[in-house]
């Protein structure tokens, strides 16, 4: 099972990528395995040493005994230190930042793919818009002619 961030795939040119893990409570383990989760306007950030991800909409799990839960609420990810004082060099003073793409599952823990983004330009998102619709199109008239 993999979650992808779509909106980050089409507002970003991802850089790098980086496998983190990601603490949560059980309940919000069995939201993820039921496919309720968006990270559509989520973001990570460097606070003290440690890395957050922030606005990460995980629903509150149905069956869960939480009246005081946040679906919003940050979320702690893991990584070494040397992979956060990396990030702490590569995002200060560029135009860069720091975003999720995915959530998967690997070896039953949940897994974080922080990508190094730089944002991309209107044309850059028109051109492959335009890409797209034309390989599309290729292909339906190659399918109607068999």
């Amino acid at each position: 099972m993999r979650i992808v961030n779509k909106k980050a795939l089409h507002n970003y040119h991802i850089l790098e990528k980086i496998e983190a893990g990601i603490v949560l409570s059980g309940s919000e383990v069995k939201s993820i395995r039921s496919s309720r989760l968006d990270l559509g306007e989520s973001y990570v950030r460097i606070l003290n040493g440690e890395v957050f991800l922030i606005n990460a909409n995980i629903p509150r799990y149905q069956q869960a005994s939480d009246k005081e839960y946040q679906a919003t609420h940050s979320r702690k990810l893991l990584l070494h230190k040397s992979q956060i004082n990396s990030l702490i060099g590569k995002v200060s003073g560029k135009a860069v930042s720091l975003v999720p793409v995915s959530i998967y599952e690997k070896n039953n823990r949940f897994k974080v793919e922080v990508g190094l983004a730089r944002s991309k330009k209107e044309f850059d998102k028109r051109k492959i818009i335009k890409e797209r619709d034309h390989a599309r199109r290729v292909e339906q008239e190659l399918r109607g002619k068999e």
